[in-house]
């Protein structure tokens, strides 16, 4: 049942957005901060939630399996170009600062990869 998936999603983004206008208000920022980003990881969150694994019969679970790995890459590829189009327009400084942030998520990947097999060593 794809229909559950995106009804999920459509929960978790809609939360997501309400906390990132709240979240911008809060901090006086005339826009959404990081409600797309709030949205994904609620969904991630709701997918590998123990509590709500009764709730999905099988047919569910292939849908919202469906929706949470079609959404993640898209709103990835959407926040990497208006990143980097503000990064060109803003500078060096700003260029720079993206730069480090990818290298230093691609030196994590080990590591969560290696925390991720004791996890799974452990069950």
């Amino acid at each position: 049942m794809v229909i559950y998936g995106v009804g999920l999603l459509a929960a978790c983004m809609l939360v997501g957005v309400i906390l990132g206008d709240l979240l911008g208000q809060l901090i006086g920022v005339q826009a959404n901060v990081g409600g797309v980003g709030i949205a994904m990881l609620l969904l991630l969150w709701a997918t590998n939630a123990s509590r709500l694994k009764p709730l999905f019969a099988p047919p569910s679970a292939s849908g919202i399996t469906f929706w949470s790995a079609m959404y993640i890459p898209i709103v990835v590829a959407m926040a990497a170009k208006q990143n980097v189009l503000a990064a060109v327009s803003s500078g060096w400084l700003a260029l720079l600062a993206g730069v480090a942030a990818v290298a230093v998520s691609f030196a994590m990947i080990p590591l969560l990869s290696r925390l991720g097999r004791q996890n799974h060593d452990q069950s």
